[in-house]
């Protein structure tokens, strides 16, 4: 549709007109349609899984060669089963309820306006993200259910799976009669793309940034557009006093070890003083057994002393791979101190039978989400029942937490009147 040799200011002006037209069609189609179009790109994904495997795989050997992280590879490999997710996951955003198609509030006036308040489109999104391919095709989804046209930026590690998965998506859309343009990459890798996007005030409507630290501080920094953004997944696991010790060891190694890569995964571990030094050493013993490392403060190391001492910024620190801080309190109330000093509000976790305590915890933090008894991997709009996510976001405006098709409408007022005018 568009050259690749022009610049990524000149590229992204052509990329966002036709994705305002093409917004404006999907703005008009029934819910019916939108879905129909979802279930298309579905099966484009799955007739493509090939092509899409053998592109990851270029995008695998750059990567190796370049000596990432195990963690991190695992967050850009892509295999059949997980192509089969991204077509599964389309499928369910096209069963899950239209999020456009509704009234979230009405009244009358004395003066006999009815005024209404409904949902629509957000317009057009510009989706920034790391390493993870799959959230393209996420996002994409929810985007195109909630009327929305987005321009996806995938990390320049990902770029050759990025470019398959677009085409496969836009290939289902050309089928159902939706515009390709509701669906666009960036033509080559260049990080000068970032730059133009966040600079595009007017073109793009919102920003929504998927990764680390680095990439979302300088969204916020830079960005001429709003934002949607999180911070770090700093999350906590507190196992309190009066937990199960068997659903803490299950908990804990899930919350951590499951995919130690992703933002919902448990970076530190509270656990009471009262119960330390007969339940650590076991949790521990089995998140060792898994591949864990520890940096631990100076009372852990008491109880188990092989672990490697932690310093202040550890606790500071998303890990982002299986390695575990770990800090022994003195109860709820210190929990919550050390939550608040160091966590980043994205997803906080207690263990424990006692439901008074589980609720000052969870009255006492501000995470975005927070969790009784349940491992921080939750955090996940899958999980919630949203089909899929775009993100999770940790600001205060907007929206808090997974972020699905009800987050990626705005609303605007509708009123009814009968020849009023205003004295």
């Amino acid at each position: 549709m568009t050259d690749p040799v022009q610049t990524p200011q000149a590229w992204l002006t052509e990329a966002t007109r036709a994705a305002r037209a093409a917004q404006a069609v999907l703005a008009r189609l029934p819910a019916a349609a939108r879905n129909a179009a979802l279930e298309a790109a579905a099966a484009e994904l799955r007739a493509a899984s090939a092509e899409i495997v053998a592109a990851n795989a270029r995008d695998l050997a750059a990567f190796d060669a370049a000596g990432g992280s195990n963690a991190f590879r695992d967050r850009l490999a892509l295999d059949a089963q997980r192509v089969e997710a991204m077509a599964a996951g389309l499928e369910a955003v096209a069963r899950l309820p239209d999020p456009l198609d509704r009234v979230l509030a009405e009244w009358q006036r004395p003066n006999g306006l009815r005024i209404s308040r409904v949902p629509m489109p957000i317009g057009v999104i510009g989706m920034i993200y790391e390493s993870r391919p799959n959230v393209g095709a996420d996002a994409a989804g929810l985007c195109l259910k909630a009327g929305s046209a987005v321009i996806l930026r995938g990390g320049s590690d990902s770029f050759h799976s990025a470019a398959a998965i677009r085409a496969a998506l836009g290939a289902g859309l050309a089928k159902a009669g939706v515009p390709e343009a509701a669906v666009q990459v960036p033509p080559t890798a260049d990080r000068a793309y970032v730059g133009a996007m966040l600079e595009a005030s007017g073109k793009i409507d919102l920003i929504i940034p998927r990764g680390g630290k680095g990439l979302v501080e300088r969204v916020l920094a830079e960005a001429r557009v709003p934002v949607l953004a999180h911070a770090e997944g700093l999350c906590h696991t507190y196992v309190h006093a009066a937990a199960n010790p068997d659903m803490a060891r299950r908990i804990v190694a899930n919350a951590k070890m499951r995919r130690p890569g992703i933002c919902g995964a448990t970076e530190t571990l509270l656990i009471d003083a009262a119960i330390a030094p007969s339940l650590l050493p076991v949790l521990v013993a089995d998140l060792r057994a898994l591949g864990c490392d520890f940096r631990a403060d100076a009372r852990a190391c008491a109880i188990v002393p092989d672990l490697k001492a932690a310093f202040d910024s550890d606790f500071d620190t998303e890990w982002l791979d299986a390695i575990l801080s770990v800090a022994v309190v003195d109860g709820v109330e210190q929990a919550i101190a050390h939550v608040r000093r160091h966590g980043s509000d994205h997803t906080d976790a207690i263990v424990t039978e006692d439901r008074d305590a589980a609720e000052r915890f969870l009255g006492g933090i501000d995470s975005a989400v927070a969790m009784w008894n349940a491992s921080t991997q939750f955090c996940d709009g899958g999980e919630f029942g949203f089909g899929a996510e775009i993100g999770i976001a940790t600001g205060r405006i907007h929206a808090r937490g997974p972020v699905g098709l009800e987050q990626l409408t705005t609303f605007r007022y509708v009123v009814r009147g009968s020849g009023q005018v205003r004295p």
